[in-house]
């Protein structure tokens, strides 16, 4: 159980950050780009759900916003993932394992089976959800990248790595899913 009493505790101040377990390292290290870039991601995906509230049919928003509140819990689990070396990791951590990985495809699945083929690359944009999708997707993307500078220096549970290339997937056909079920046109590239 997480039990915040004082936010702030002036430990930082000297540029340093603690990682679960208590060690403390500097706030530029790869460890601590890697989980705040996820905790980034997981901003952007709370105004996914922000702008999915005007998405007029209904099963879609519900299907979405139910999607997206699971993946902000499996963040803050890629969080604590990331936040603590693996060899300093309790029992029953809350981390991200395969079937978190496997859950995100069988979704990825089920919203791709429902779209057309792409012909060329999509825009970032097809309403304000769709829009709000992509711009998570690019910041997962940057997230994966951070995570695997960071799997160059230490060891990182693939399933983390994984996930977030699975989730950067996932969000771009969740914004072309969205797009379509809200009858809104996607851009299309035209080099």
């Amino acid at each position: 159980m997480v039990r915040l009493n004082r936010i702030y505790t002036r430990t930082g101040d000297d540029g340093t950050t603690g990682l679960v377990g208590g060690e403390r390292v500097p706030k530029d290290d790869p460890r601590i780009e890697a989980y705040g870039t996820v905790d980034e991601l997981n901003a952007c995906i709370g105004l996914c759900r922000e702008a999915n509230k005007q998405t007029a049919d209904e099963a879609a928003r519900v299907n979405l916003d139910g999607q997206l509140f699971a993946i902000q819990q499996q963040l803050f689990n890629l969080g604590s993932s990331l936040a603590t070396r693996i060899e300093t990791r309790w029992p029953n951590q809350p981390v991200i394992v395969a079937a978190d990985v496997a859950g995100l495809e069988a979704s990825l699945d089920a919203l791709n089976a429902e779209l057309e083929p792409l012909k060329s690359f999509v825009l970032p944009g097809g309403g304000p959800t769709s829009a709000a999708l992509h711009l998570a997707r690019t910041v997962c993307r940057r997230a994966e990248r951070r995570a695997f500078e960071l799997a160059h220096l230490e060891d990182v549970a693939p399933e983390d790595l994984k996930y977030l290339n699975r989730l950067s997937d996932w969000l771009f056909v969740a914004s072309r899913w969205i797009a379509k079920r809200t009858g809104e046109s996607e851009a299309l590239w035209m080099p």
